[in-house]
């Protein structure tokens, strides 16, 4: 008779990030297959997630069948001076079996802040007992720093205040997210030199799109040009498939303009990025929870898909490419919003409004962005240890 073996426990904790929630775990207590990247790691957050599964539920596992709940983030102290810890992120698809390593969360961003204190990965010299600690942050998918102002209250964090944040249904406490020069580090703000490409999609049409690198690549189209308002909520988008089939198509064509992939196949193992979006000028709407937001509140509208399917919200990544797009005179962000400079945006989502701001320059026709700022909060569900089977790495 074969002895069964017990499940392996590794601790873990489930937290809250802006309008994404993911299990976060320490480097160093990962079994030690999976401290290093590769094929071990990948089964592993799969199987704590719930991934591959045909029914699309995540049932055995920790995910939520969403992509805003599919998310794994791996925290370790830097190897990078000035930094206090290395993030990594991980987006496990939902029913295909492997792990999207080729960006970063901007939402769960503002959790590592807080994780990597109450985990110890922050020296205690660099700690308010009171006041607001700067937590050095080195993105480690997108080689990028990000600086998490994390409030304390009596030498701990304080997760619970006052800032509501929609898309997420109770407060918190407010956490400032920046997140330093965010274009990509092999490319261009504007991969093609353009503010506004044609982009030729067979089978689809041709879109102007503004194809951006910062927070992560992003293609902007305009909402008219889809045959969209602007102001739709996700049912109308994720509950139609032809429309979800031509993002997709979208998605996989800009991806090869933006020279993200070399071959128009390899978009489907590369879902997290680049993410698409459509955007219209300030329109009145009823929020997805019922509240009516008028047209003299906003900048703009955008709404942005993820993993196949429109956002409840807005990615925080998607986030700062629209601030960074919104920033440069001439872009479909920029025009969206009504033109001109602009050094912050408050911009319309299907869960209600988001305001972001940046700081751009420009050196001769080239474009960059010095940093885009945020607030968002983050908030400890669960903590202890996530169970898998002892095989997982079979």
């Amino acid at each position: 008779m074969n002895r069964v073996r017990p499940q392996l426990r590794i601790p873990a904790t489930y937290i809250r990030g802006g309008t994404s929630k993911g299990v976060f775990f320490s480097l160093n207590d990962l079994p030690p297959e999976a401290q290093v990247a590769g094929d071990a790691r990948d089964k592993l957050l799969m199987r704590v997630i719930g991934s591959p599964d045909p029914y699309a539920k995540q049932i055995d596992g920790m995910g939520g069948a969403t992509s805003s709940t599919s998310k794994t983030v791996i925290v370790s102290a830097s190897s990078k001076p000035d930094h206090d810890v290395d993030y990594l992120f991980g987006q496990v698809s939902i029913d295909n079996p492997f792990v999207d390593w080729s960006g970063n969360c901007g939402n769960l961003s503002a959790a590592v802040g807080p994780f990597a204190i109450q985990a110890g990965l922050v020296s205690a010299e660099r700690l308010p007992r009171n006041g607001v600690a700067e937590v050095r942050v080195w993105q480690a998918n997108i080689n990028k720093t990000i600086v998490v102002h994390v409030p304390m209250v009596d030498g701990r964090v304080q997760e619970t205040g006052d800032f509501a944040l929609d898309g997420v249904t109770f407060p918190a406490a407010e956490i400032q997210v920046d997140f330093i020069d965010p274009a990509a580090i092999d490319s261009r703000l504007f991969p093609t030199g353009n503010l506004i490409d044609d982009l030729e999609v067979p089978g689809v049409g041709t879109f102007n799109a503004t194809l951006i690198t910062a927070g992560i690549p992003t293609i902007f189209i305009d909402a008219e040009s889809l045959g969209y308002q602007g102001t739709e909520l996700q049912d109308d988008i994720n509950n139609d498939e032809e429309a979800l089939v031509r993002f997709e198509t979208i998605r996989a064509y800009g991806a090869l303009k933006m020279g993200l992939i070399k071959e128009i196949d390899e978009a489907k193992s590369r879902q997290h990025t680049p993410k698409v979006a459509f955007v219209s000028g300030a329109k009145t709407w009823v929020s997805s929870s019922g509240k009516t937001i008028t047209a003299d509140e906003i900048d703009l509208h955008v709404r942005a898909l993820s993993m196949g399917k429109l956002h409840h919200a807005m990615m925080g990544t998607a986030a700062v490419a629209i601030a960074s797009a919104a920033s440069v005179p001439g872009t479909l962000v920029n025009l969206a919003a009504g033109g001109g400079e602009k050094q912050s945006v408050i911009f319309g989502h299907p869960s209600g409004t988001l305001k972001v701001g940046a700081e751009a320059r420009v050196n001769g026709s080239e474009w960059s962005i010095n940093k885009v700022s945020m607030s968002r909060s983050a908030r400890v569900l669960m903590e202890g240890f996530v169970r898998v089977p002892f095989d997982v790495f079979s």
